[in-house]
């Protein structure tokens, strides 16, 4: 099932590095939410890879209707996370795949196809970058972490739009980085690169695969209020581990409720 994975990230990668820096073909989704004729050919030929190695299996995917949802085995699909990035030649971009059973993640990879960086990996066997071992970072520090976000596609028209918290985790952390791809922020967390990560109203696709590679990884994963994440919450904060409390606490702090938008400090 991991090998179908990877054949089907790596088929999408194709197709972007083909295309990548061309003109493309872009629609609105949303105000600021777009897909491009890339998305679209990536999901073809991931669905198509997936659907002839398990023709029994269901899928959910972002440009597509889900199939089959409630089988026992489901794979969750984003052609590709950063399209906005991708669609201006910003280098930020990835696939990512994941295999539920019963609603728990199974197997799950991400693809940096630019960088030829494959993250990978199976519940209860760890996480992987190119074949090789990764862990979650030992820094214990918030004041000393390098942390990831983004932001939601509705931030002109809704309160809860993560600027307030952006800046309170910004005057409190070594530094934050918005790079716009969650799944590759969660692999990168995985990788040791960032030491945590949190964000609101994502979808199923932009976190299945990047939970597991974290969790396998040694990592931490959880709701907004510190409850297990499960398959389906979409408000996250994941970290190696040593920051999560912290990072819980920012959270939960003066001037960091999600319901209120941004104010600046006095």
């Amino acid at each position: 099932m991991l090998e179908a994975a990877v054949r089907a990230c790596r088929a999408a990668g194709r197709i972007q590095r083909a295309a990548f820096g061309r003109r493309q073909r872009v629609e609105h989704k949303g105000e600021i939410n777009l897909v491009t004729e890339v998305d679209r050919r990536c999901e073809e030929a991931i669905l198509g890879i997936l659907g002839h190695a398990f023709p029994g299996f269901g899928h959910l995917a972002e440009e597509s209707s889900p199939s089959r949802r409630e089988a026992e085995h489901l794979w969750v699909v984003d052609p590709l996370d950063g399209t906005t990035n991708y669609s201006r030649g910003f280098p930020v971009f990835c696939t990512s795949v994941a295999l539920l059973h019963r609603g728990e993640p199974l197997i799950g990879a991400v693809y940096h196809p630019l960088l030829e960086e494959m993250f990978t990996a199976i519940r209860g066997r760890g996480a992987f970058l190119n074949g090789r071992r990764i862990r979650v970072s030992s820094q214990a520090a918030l004041d000393q972490a390098f942390l990831a976000t983004g932001f939601p596609y509705d931030i002109r028209r809704s309160k809860r739009n993560n600027l307030r918290q952006f800046a309170d985790f910004a005057v409190r952390c070594l530094a934050v980085r918005r790079a716009g791809a969650a799944a590759l922020d969660l692999a990168y967390l995985a990788a040791g690169r960032f030491d945590g990560f949190w964000e609101f109203k994502l979808k199923p696709w932009d976190l299945a695969a990047g939970a597991l590679l974290v969790r396998e990884a040694g990592g931490t994963i959880t709701g907004v209020t510190g409850r297990h994440w499960k398959f389906g919450v979409a408000d996250v904060v994941a970290s190696n581990g040593p920051i999560h409390g912290e990072m819980l606490a920012v959270l939960r702090g003066r001037g960091s409720d999600p319901g209120r938008g941004f104010e600046p400090a006095p």
